[in-house]
């Protein structure tokens, strides 16, 4: 998905096929070309290009998607599940961890990625009380039924400073990762300044950033936002793009630009979009695979 043109140009010219795999051009099956293929993101993990976002104006342990209903929200999650959207971003603050384990009950456990984050600010939750990393972990292993989670992030970061505000929370989950517990850890940020750090602190694997050229709910304006992005890409850390429609609020027209925009940035390894209704899976793969067959040219 990463639309680096100089390199799909370079490969077209040694007269072999390029195509968009893995986040970057290289000689590949067409099947690689599509929507859902699977793709790297950072050094950890493979995904498929796009995923579906839980949590949807997501506060207090509920999300629009949980407002679903249990019955509609666990056949979108089987819905996406069929059409190979199997990245599946949650967190704690969403309450959708049993909705997610119960629509993927018997399915094999390396079909699909969670992801989850943990809240650790002190609104949020109907608790006062925020666990460490290690006891939030035990948690979650149980509520997804799962022994392992793909990815764990520290949710919602906005200092400058967090890698020395959380740093124990980092070490937490840094120990989990090497238990098995976790696959890869990192951070969702909510600020440049956030962003910025994360670009720079090595303990990162995946960052969640917020992407849109029209500057809704962004970490700031893109000309600033996507330096930082190309840095923390070169480190070889994972990109997930969020907010890519605004929360929802784009009409048609801006969601065709905003996809194209992101899509076309070259740093961005997976998507996800809080998706409530079939319709709008099917919408969003379609502008997927129109922007990469717009690419391979």
């Amino acid at each position: 998905m990463k639309m680096k043109r100089r390199e799909f140009l370079g490969t077209a010219a040694a007269g072999a096929a390029g195509v968009l795999t893995a986040g970057r051009m290289v000689h590949a099956a067409p099947a690689e070309m599509e929507p859902s293929a699977i793709v790297p993101l950072g050094k950890e993990l493979k995904v498929t290009r796009i995923g579906f976002g839980t949590g949807m104006r997501g506060w207090q342990r509920e999300s629009n998607q949980t407002r679903l209903g249990e019955d509609t929200f666990q056949e979108l999650l089987l819905y996406c599940y069929d059409k190979n959207i199997r990245l599946i971003d949650m967190a704690d603050l969403y309450g959708t961890h049993d909705d997610v384990a119960r629509a993927f009950r018997g399915k094999p456990r390396d079909s699909y990625t969670l992801v989850t984050k943990i809240w650790w600010r002190p609104n949020g939750l109907t608790e006062e009380e925020r666990p460490d990393a290690d006891v939030c972990v035990a948690r979650f292993l149980k509520e997804l039924k799962t022994d392992y989670i793909d990815l764990c992030q520290l949710h919602c970061v906005t200092s400058a400073d967090w890698p020395k505000e959380l740093r124990k929370q980092m070490d937490l989950l840094e120990e989990l990762k090497q238990k098995g517990a976790i696959r890869a850890h990192g951070v969702s940020c909510h600020s440049i300044e956030a962003l910025q750090a994360a670009a720079e602190e090595p303990w990162v694997d995946v960052v969640h950033a917020r992407v849109n050229q029209f500057g809704y709910r962004t970490d700031g304006p893109m000309d600033d936002v996507v330096p930082v992005l190309k840095q923390i890409d070169a480190a070889g850390k994972g990109i997930i793009g969020m907010k890519l429609c605004g929360e929802g609020s784009f009409d048609e027209e801006k969601r065709r630009d905003a996809l194209k925009f992101a899509m076309g940035l070259g740093v961005i390894d997976a998507m996800i979009v809080g998706f409530e209704k079939p319709d709008e899976v099917d919408a969003f793969v379609t502008g997927v695979a129109r922007n990469l067959k717009a690419a391979a040219g």
